[in-house]
């Protein structure tokens, strides 16, 4: 059950109190990828969580383009790097648009951190033009 979030792990112990189960790696990609949805569609400023949870607007960033995308890679980076403890040497490498011009997408590298094992992990995140982030792995 540690590959869930506290929160998870605590509404899984009250719908199955004596279900207990070892590392799942699937379910720990999937918490992973379900946070990083929740971290990169949050504006800084506008969690109670912290004042740098989420990313900033790539609006700002994209003022200074292309130079704005490197800020904003490293934005990415250092939010999951502080919220998102599962993963480690993390990697955000901006990818260019191949058909759809009115999306940015950027690739997240990491190892992903179990017991016993540190497997190294793929997400695509997607801005679409509505800005929302969609993450894929």
């Amino acid at each position: 059950m540690r590959e869930d979030r506290l929160l998870e792990r605590i509404r899984a112990r009250q719908e199955k109190p004596r279900t207990q189960t070892g590392e799942d790696p699937k379910r720990v990609i999937d918490s992973v990828l379900n946070h990083l949805q929740r971290i990169l569609n949050t504006r800084q400023g506008s969690a109670q969580i912290g004042e740098d949870y989420g990313v900033t607007d790539l609006t700002d960033f994209m003022q200074a383009y292309p130079d704005g995308l490197r800020d904003f890679e490293r934005s990415i980076r250092r939010t999951i790097e502080k919220y998102e403890p599962r993963l480690k040497s993390i990697r955000v490498k901006f990818v260019p648009p191949e058909d759809e011009l009115l999306s940015v997408s950027f690739q997240i590298v990491a190892r992903l951190v179990l017991e016993e094992q540190k497997d190294v992990v793929v997400f695509e995140s997607i801005l679409d033009s509505d800005g929302k982030i969609r993450i894929k792995r």
